[in-house]
């Protein structure tokens, strides 16, 4: 494992005054691992080639060497001097939001293209003149296409997440805009992974390059506080209501992720109908409607931001708390990304993972992937088998991290239990990728693929025991809105 020269200011990088300044006003102040390695080099006009997961701060470390060797260059301002070429839209929309921050002591034009949207807008910003372009593959092709975008002028480019363009489909049109760019460029290129087409088209388009590298994909934040909390798929909407309510700290918002569209915009249902405010962001939402979802969770005025793995890319939130996976991903890789939009730039997380029968699997092949064993919270009201709709459960599913003692642990859920029992829901029909984000300074996590088995996603929501059986109280009001789905 490679040995960091840890640096307390981003001063002695090198970096111009007016940059850190706009640092400072972020409250950033001491560079990442990442940073540390690729901006120096990057500053002596070095090409790159950058192995880091989501959550490293690679987005600095790409974008604050150009900000400043264009502020030291005498330029046509009108014309594109930067091509920032990234898979999704919401990264672009991340990485033009980083660029307008860490260059707002400095007069430089930047934009982002993206596809499933008007592109009148993006035309009008082209003719005014940009100097930083951040786009995705197809939007960009077609602009160049119509003759709206000329590369010809290009001095450095990046290529973000190389292996997810691969992923995605995206390497054919990624080199046809490699072919148009000038021969003589700067070029940085980051990949999470290295699959044999992503490392042949590093050795094809980079130069002497500097290798950087930081964070194994297994790496979990140090600062995110872990548990599981087995539940029977039914119970999860309940489980999450509590934990809303009921927790100890106030949770003013909280990052939800599911495995599928319809999981997502289920648990909004749900969520909606107990009065606590909550939104959905998949592949499936138009973009502008993710992008106000997104936007209302980052003011808070949307509590509950539920998300695929697909759309989960590009959301960085500033001192998020809490993340919870509603769903347990099949891919280990996954969880280490979901986790790690939490405990980000040196604040603490906390991550909650509701596991029901059929996820149990994941969490062991997750625990192999993180070598360390999740803690497991024994004390909630629905435990699996404290509810009568339970009863006729053979043997209990899970293990209390107690030398297997499921009893003692059964015992204690039921003594704080005063629910009956209720429908839920939950399940799951449509496989989804992953499409993760990046923060610019913070932890560690990977990014990766990540579908539901239909096998496991095909669940429906079962129509509840006679609640007679219950504990005389029954469910708590707010739960009583729930009606069976058909």
């Amino acid at each position: 494992m490679p040995t960091f020269v840890v640096l307390e200011h981003f001063i002695e990088l090198g970096i111009a005054q007016p940059i850190i300044d706009a640092l400072s006003a972020q409250g950033y102040t001491t560079p990442t691992p990442i940073q540390a390695q690729a901006i120096p080099a990057a500053l002596a006009h070095n090409d790159i080639l950058g192995t880091a997961q989501t959550g490293t701060g690679k987005t600095a470390a790409f974008s604050i060497p150009i900000i400043q060797n264009l502020m030291s260059s005498t330029r046509d301002r009108r014309t594109i001097k930067a091509l920032i070429l990234t898979p999704t839209r919401e990264l672009a929309l991340q990485i033009d939001e980083s660029i307008a921050a860490y260059s707002s002591n400095v007069k430089i034009s930047h934009a982002v293209i993206f596809g499933g949207v008007s592109q009148n807008p993006q035309v009008d910003a082209i003719k005014r003149g940009v100097e930083i372009m951040t786009a995705t593959p197809g939007r960009l092709l077609d602009l160049m296409q119509q003759g709206f975008i000329d590369l010809r002028n290009v001095e450095f480019f990046v290529l973000d997440e190389a292996d997810r363009m691969l992923d995605m489909g995206f390497i054919h049109d990624v080199k046809k805009v490699i072919a148009k760019l000038p021969t003589k460029r700067q070029t940085l290129f980051f990949s999470a992974t290295m699959p044999a087409e992503v490392v042949k088209l590093s050795q094809n388009i980079l130069v002497n390059p500097v290798r950087v590298s930081v964070a194994p994909v297994s790496t979990t934040a140090e600062k995110v506080t872990q548990q599981l909390f087995y539940v029977d798929q039914k119970n999860k909407r309940f489980l999450l209501r509590h934990l809303l309510d009921s927790s100890s700290v106030e949770i003013p918002s909280v990052l939800v992720f599911t495995r599928t569209k319809h999981g997502a915009d289920k648990v909004v249902k749900d969520l909606v109908k107990l009065d606590i405010s909550a939104q959905a962001i998949h592949g499936n939402k138009s973009q502008n409607a993710r992008q106000t979802a997104l936007s209302n969770f980052k003011n808070r005025t949307t509590r509950v931001l539920v998300a695929t793995d697909i759309a989960a890319r590009g959301i960085d939130i500033d001192e998020l708390t809490h993340v919870i996976n509603y769903e347990i991903p099949n891919i280990p890789e996954t969880y280490v990304h979901r986790i790690g939009r939490t405990g980000r730039a040196g604040n603490s997380g906390v991550a909650w993972s509701f596991v029901d029968r059929e996820e149990v699997p994941f969490i062991k092949d997750i625990q192999k992937l993180i070598k360390q064993e999740i803690p497991v919270e024994t004390s909630h009201p629905y435990l699996p088998g404290t509810h009568v709709a339970e009863a006729n459960d053979a043997k209990p599913f899970y293990n209390d991290g107690n030398n297997g003692n499921q009893r003692v642990a059964r015992k204690k859920a039921n003594q704080k239990n005063n629910s009956g029992l209720s429908n839920a829901g939950g399940g799951s029909d449509r496989r989804e990728s992953s499409n993760a984000g990046d923060s610019n300074f913070s932890s560690p996590a990977r990014k990766d693929s990540n579908s539901g088995s239909p096998a496991r996603n095909d669940r429906r929501d079962q129509p509840s025991n006679d609640a007679s059986k219950a504990k005389p109280a029954g469910p708590p009001k707010p739960f009583t809105r729930f009606k069976p789905r058909d």
